[in-house]
């Protein structure tokens, strides 16, 4: 297990980006429900999820330039003093180059930025963060960790939208500063279980091929072999099981009693899992938000994102304990604890499709 800690490292500030558009899974025509008898409902009563934020032309790299852009006004950076910026995603503007380098030029980044891509999904935010935090006082003073999922790489015709999955880009804002504890991480992978969540073709290993294109039945839904499918009951044991116990090592690692963090924000993967994570560890509802309802499960987005939309008005410039864990898809997960009195929490970017990058695009 990888503990890692990093002093004098603190999130200065937070921002989101979503689509205008608002697609509900209480309206058949938005989604794909399970089967004809499984009602809409039913679904929103089971995943927590009524509606979501999609767009057929937002890309991730747009809803973090949104967010970014929004975050770096509200906390008055010069632009060229940001050091570093790291992109978390599963959905990057190309294959290559790395969307990173897209962002550090539209954005209006110094030259001399350092810049890459991370490809992870629901842990995705952690283990970004814990790469920013790395760079943070050896060089690097200010940096920009950009993370979410949104549009899909490749285009279905007739496809209807998942009902779970919603589109969201954030950005979090770091930086040195000697007077803080910094930030306390755990860590895990299990690559024996890779298949749980998966995409088959569009790598190097699954190559596309006419066949890649064929529909065929994945537990009631008609997918391709270009689209994303999930064990759901392995990903769900994975995830109650997991998460619950990262939270207790990393108390256990550095000496803390968890139950003293003011606010629990997981991973929104869907609402009987985090519930049922959030009963293992015996945590008042109070402490542990969610966004789920009205944005779904948004990957790596998803724990920034909840600290936007639930928690701005609660903490914000205050003196807060968090405690963060992120968890799915690899199979990985990490956890990150870290307190902040004065951070810039941004409010809620909301996107057009004509706000859609139209420079980078060949």
């Amino acid at each position: 297990m990888a503990f890692l800690e990093f002093k004098n490292v603190r999130i200065a500030g937070i921002a989101a980006g979503v689509p205008k558009n608002v697609s509900s899974n209480l309206h058949p025509e938005d989604s794909v429900m399970m089967s004809d008898d499984y009602s809409p409902e039913d679904y929103v009563k089971t995943t927590g999820v009524m509606e979501r934020r999609t767009s057929k032309e937002l890309t991730t790299s747009d809803l973090s330039y949104g967010a970014a852009e929004k975050l770096i006004a509200d906390l008055g950076w010069d632009k060229n003093e940001i050091d570093a910026l790291v992109f978390v995603s599963q959905t990057p503007d190309y294959i290559l180059p790395a969307t990173a380098c897209i962002l550090q030029d539209r954005l209006g980044l110094n030259k001399e930025c350092l810049a890459f891509d991370v490809s992870l999904g629901c842990s995705g935010w952690v283990y970004g963060l814990s790469a920013v935090a790395g760079l943070i006082g050896k060089g690097a003073k200010k940096a920009l960790l950009l993370a979410g999922d949104a549009r899909p790489r490749v285009k279905i015709d007739g496809e209807a939208r998942d009902p779970l999955f919603g589109s969201a880009g954030t950005a979090t804002a770091v930086i040195f500063d000697e007077n803080y504890d910094g930030l306390k991480f755990h860590f895990g992978t299990d690559g024996s279980g890779f298949n749980a969540i998966i995409t088959p073709d569009g790598g190097s290993r699954g190559q596309i091929t006419p066949g890649s294109f064929d529909k065929e039945d994945v537990d009631g839904l008609m997918k391709c072999r270009l689209q994303t499918r999930m064990q759901g009951m392995d990903v769900f044991s994975f995830g109650i099981t997991t998460a619950p116990k990262s939270v207790k090592k990393l108390g256990e690692h550095f000496g803390f009693d968890y139950q003293d963090y003011d606010y629990f924000v997981f991973h929104q993967a869907n609402m009987k899992m985090n519930n049922m994570i959030a009963k293992k560890l015996k945590l008042a509802p109070e402490k542990v938000p969610s966004c789920m309802y009205h944005f779904g499960n948004t990957s790596s987005a998803s724990i920034p994102l909840t600290i936007v939309t639930e928690l701005k008005e609660k903490c914000e410039n205050t003196p807060t304990k968090f405690l963060c864990c992120g968890f799915g898809v690899g199979l990985s997960w990490g956890t990150v604890a870290f307190e902040s009195d004065k951070m810039v929490i941004s409010s809620l970017v909301e996107m057009a499709d004509e706000e859609a990058d139209q420079k980078y695009v060949v």
